[in-house]
């Protein structure tokens, strides 16, 4: 059996996401095969700070640099998760990519530029998220 990691042994996981919008779209993340989308980031680790994260995280996904801008706030999200009570806390940060093509450098997630006036169909989570169709500067509070 895999060594669990830290946040799965507390139950909540503390996560960097970026906002990254081009010509009013916005960078999103999924999983191949599924049918909704988030923000691109990933894991903090034991003494990373959220940009940290959020550049290695990118670098590690995509092979692109990214860098990380204004902080945009903080967003808690519970749900279930294969049946079972599930909890995150997202940092959430403005944030660039040194190339507008990106391509996944691992097998089970895609990238795609969504339109802004899309996130509701492109099934974005958590939903607090999609604030961001209607105001690309949104901020985000727990």
């Amino acid at each position: 059996m895999a060594e669990l990691k830290e946040y799965e042994v507390a139950g909540i996981e503390t996560i960097a996401r970026g906002v990254c919008i081009v010509d009013g779209r916005l960078l999103l993340c999924k999983a191949k095969g599924g049918s909704t989308t988030y923000l691109p980031g990933g894991h903090i680790e034991f003494g990373e700070t959220g940009r940290q994260a959020l550049v290695r995280e990118m670098q590690e996904e995509t092979g692109l640099a990214a860098e990380t801008g204004r902080f945009l706030g903080c967003l808690e999200n519970s749900f279930l998760q294969h049946g079972k009570p599930h909890a995150e806390i997202n940092l959430v940060y403005e944030m660039t990519v040194a190339d507008l093509k990106v391509e996944a450098k691992e097998d089970w997630i895609e990238f795609l530029w969504c339109p802004l006036a899309e996130l509701e169909s492109a099934q974005l989570l958590p939903a607090e998220f999609r604030r961001l169709g209607t105001d690309p500067h949104a901020t985000f509070e727990a």
